[in-house]
């Protein structure tokens, strides 16, 4: 499905090439794919077909159309769900690491959403062909809770929780390095890097978008040969950028283990894990049609909860916090 999108020319995007000022929107990922796109006649200034060298000016109405990149097979496959709680309404469900939630580029197949389809009839519409029911996102090797929806309304109504934050999402997180407080927030906005458009960054350009985490330490781990120490906290989302608690505990130099993204790569440091040491763990909410307060756990999966016990020798004691959410994790 063609997807559109408006963009208005700030003042100060003024002069830029359009090409450039493209690959800057996240809907076109690149210069390169703007370039695709304005040589294909997909893009408009003022009602008008782009020209491919046109330089923009303040005020200018620019629409763009991205076509597929190629068609979505939606057709409903068998596969596993760890369905927690299910109603006519609402599916929470444990998704496990190496999932993708929907279609999207080099994942056409095989996702959450084709399962879903397989699993019920009945999902919210509202977010596109491509992702019925999905009403937020984890990384494909992020594991843990997961809302879906079941009919538009219910759709309607996590979608505006998730905005103005009513609903609580607790991640816990294996980091590296020895984080010294007990809590922190992280209030830094995030955008697409501009060297490479497969990564999220701290930005100050005009198109970031605040992102704030919070965390509270755990469990801090004494350093070894390998490695400076470890610190497990748990992160709390008030917004849902993408990649957000990765690169936030990037920023503040205590990334997460086994990121591929934006970790150290180091094997034996990341304990030999080949995806992220992030779990959503909790997940509180009402009900989107009832009200009723609904709250879920899931405890660590196997590969993560076997790497947080190889560690115990070197602990160096648990917070308050701790002894409070440990005992849920394993």
């Amino acid at each position: 499905m063609t997807s559109h999108h408006v963009h208005a020319v700030k003042g100060d995007e003024a002069g830029m090439r359009l090409d450039r000022l493209l690959g800057d929107l996240d809907a076109v990922v690149s210069r390169s794919a703007a370039q695709k796109l304005i040589a294909g006649g997909h893009v408009l200034v003022n009602g008008s077909i782009a020209a491919k060298n046109h330089i923009v000016r303040a005020g200018e109405r620019i629409e763009v159309f991205v076509p597929p990149t190629e068609p979505s097979d939606l057709t409903p496959e068998h596969i596993p769900l760890d369905i927690r709680y299910e109603d006519a309404d609402l599916i929470i469900l444990s998704k496990p690491a190496g999932l993708v939630v929907h279609p999207a580029r080099g994942h056409y197949t095989g996702t959450l959403v084709h399962a879903l389809l397989a699993h019920s009839e009945d999902l919210g519409t509202l977010q596109g062909e491509d992702r019925p029911g999905i009403v937020h996102r984890l990384d494909k090797d992020t594991s843990g809770l997961m809302m879906v929806a079941k009919s538009d309304r219910a759709q309607a109504v996590l979608s505006e929780a998730l905005k103005i934050r009513s609903v609580e999402r607790r991640y816990a997180a294996l980091v590296h390095g020895y984080i010294t407080p007990d809590t922190g927030l992280i209030d830094a906005p995030l955008g697409r890097n501009p060297k490479d458009r497969m990564r999220m960054a701290v930005s100050d350009h005009e198109s970031a978008k605040q992102s704030v985490t919070t965390f509270r330490v755990l469990e801090r781990f004494m350093a070894g040969v390998h490695d400076d120490g470890y610190t497990l906290v748990e992160c709390k989302l008030y917004t849902g950028r993408t990649h957000q608690i990765r690169v936030h505990m990037g920023y503040i130099y205590h990334p997460v283990v086994g990121d591929p993204l934006y970790g150290r790569n180091h094997p034996k440091a990341d304990l030999g894990l080949d995806r992220q040491f992030l779990h959503a763990y909790r997940l509180s909410l009402e009900h989107p049609i009832t009200g009723e307060p609904l709250d879920f756990l899931d405890p660590l999966p196997a590969d993560l909860a076997e790497r947080l016990r190889r560690l115990e020798p070197d602990s160096m004691g648990r917070t308050v916090a701790g002894d409070e959410v440990i005992k849920l994790l394993l």
